[in-house]
């Protein structure tokens, strides 16, 4: 189990041990997507010492759609966390996807503040996940619940970013289709490990969309590798699908769903650091 597994835990975990944070800074990124709101909390190293995540529809195509919904449940996520580790969060980044207006932006940064976080700055989602993986020259592909970002980088900077419909949503949707459930059943079944293997022929079409949405939207450019992260990247096969239907080496690295938003707190420290560094001046 990876350091960030054990300590960013699902919102119906209530976890009443104590595990105080020794003093110091400390770094929150929150992640507001289309299937899930992640909340985490990295120490002065880095490493992530608490965090929640849950599944809320409050968010669609980057655009915040149930903002009292988002702020609700991303104040209680804090609450929580802070009576985890007995301090108190008074600021955080988040981040945004490709393409996504101004405005939306905004109330992103919106919502971070009313749910009682002082947000410090905005990062693309492609940015913020390259922050932990730490990629020279590759593609990030982000499958998240409605959309699946694309972000070519090159000597560590990305240089283009595109973001196009379909991620979990839709495999929660043809599950639902081809078992004549419920949307909300489909979801669960979904995320049931002991049903993927079942259903994986079931959703290998989407998965087979996505591979044809990187292929459009890198347009012949030469990419020596593909990482996936986002939600949907947790299914199984879906790295090898994905290679097989582009003909690029592709990996997911362990536990997809929290590399954007470790990689958001990180922006936080990154946004302190310069501050500290002005203010020295």
């Amino acid at each position: 189990m990876t350091r960030a597994e054990q300590v960013i835990l699902p919102s119906q975990i209530q976890n009443t041990s104590p595990a105080p944070v020794e003093d110091g800074p400390l770094y929150v990124g929150a992640d507001l997507g289309t299937a899930y709101l992640v909340l985490v909390v990295l120490d002065k190293n880095l490493q992530p010492v608490a965090g929640e995540y849950q599944f809320a529809q409050v968010v669609k195509d980057g655009l915040v759609v149930d903002y009292f919904g988002a702020v609700d449940r991303l104040t209680a996520m804090k609450q929580r966390v802070e009576a985890r580790i007995g301090r108190t969060l008074t600021e955080a980044a988040s981040s945004f996807p490709p393409g996504v207006p101004l405005a939306e932006v905004r109330a992103t940064a919106n919502v971070v503040e009313a749910a009682g976080l002082h947000c410090v700055g905005l990062v693309d989602e492609p940015t913020a996940a390259n922050n932990l993986l730490g990629i020279q020259n590759g593609a990030i592909v982000d499958v998240g619940g409605g959309t699946t970002g694309i972000a070519l980088v090159e000597d560590g900077k990305v240089i283009f970013s595109a973001d196009e419909a379909t991620g979990g949503t839709h495999f929660s949707l043809v599950i639902a289709g081809a078992r004549d459930i419920s949307f909300e059943e489909a979801e669960e079944m979904k995320k049931n490990m002991a049903m993927q293997s079942m259903l994986f022929p079931v959703v290998r079409p989407v998965m087979e969309k996505v591979g044809s949405i990187i292929n459009h939207q890198l347009d012949g450019r030469k990419v020596t590798g593909i990482s996936l992260v986002g939600g949907a990247a947790c299914f199984p096969g879906m790295a090898e699908v994905v290679q097989d239907y582009t003909g690029i080496s592709t990996h997911s690295p362990e536990k997809p769903l929290f590399v954007t938003p470790i990689g958001i707190a990180m922006h936080h420290a990154q946004v302190a650091a310069e501050m500290e560094s002005l203010n020295g001046r």
